[in-house]
């Protein structure tokens, strides 16, 4: 048997039907394409992890959106896997592996310093750069939240007025 006939055999209907694995695990599909949300939602893969598709080397595996389509009537058998998205963010010079999509101004305190020392003559100050487009630069205060993205990089300072 031919290799299109083993990934495209004809399913009920008629309709073709397209193999792929989802970490490791095989599918059916019975549609050409296949978008990064189908690929979560039939491997019940949690939205906070990324997709990638497996390419052969040198080439590097293909992050995979939910928004984008993916043409499943290639040659080979489609490999999808998933990982938990890694995000680190430098606070003071210091990476931090962060796997929220927001950091509360509280937040970047505690991992600059410790502990968040709530006075009135403890002053802090939160600026950051190499944020994601909702926030690219700025600075924040109290009960603020940014989002973050790999390699957002925060200052912070702390006086004490007493």
């Amino acid at each position: 048997m031919s290799k299109e006939k083993e990934k495209n055999p004809t399913g009920e209907q008629g309709k073709p039907v397209f193999q792929l694995t989802i970490n490791g695990k095989l599918y059916e599909w019975h549609h050409p394409n296949i978008t990064g949300a189908e690929i979560r939602n039939l491997g019940n893969i949690p939205v906070e992890d990324e997709i990638f598709l497996e390419n052969s080397k040198p080439k590097e595996d293909e992050l995979i959106p939910d928004d984008k389509k993916v043409n499943l009537a290639r040659p080979e058998i489609e490999r999808f896997y998933s990982k938990e998205k890694e995000v680190i963010i430098v606070v003071n010079g210091t990476p931090h592996k962060w796997t929220k999509e927001k950091i509360s101004f509280k937040e970047v305190i505690v991992l600059a310093f410790g502990q968040y020392i709530d006075k009135p003559t403890m002053v802090y100050t939160v600026a950051y750069e190499d944020g994601p487009r909702q926030n690219p630069e700025g600075s924040m205060f109290v009960g603020q939240e940014v989002f973050v993205k790999h390699k957002m990089i925060f200052n912070a300072s702390q006086t004490d007025k007493s």
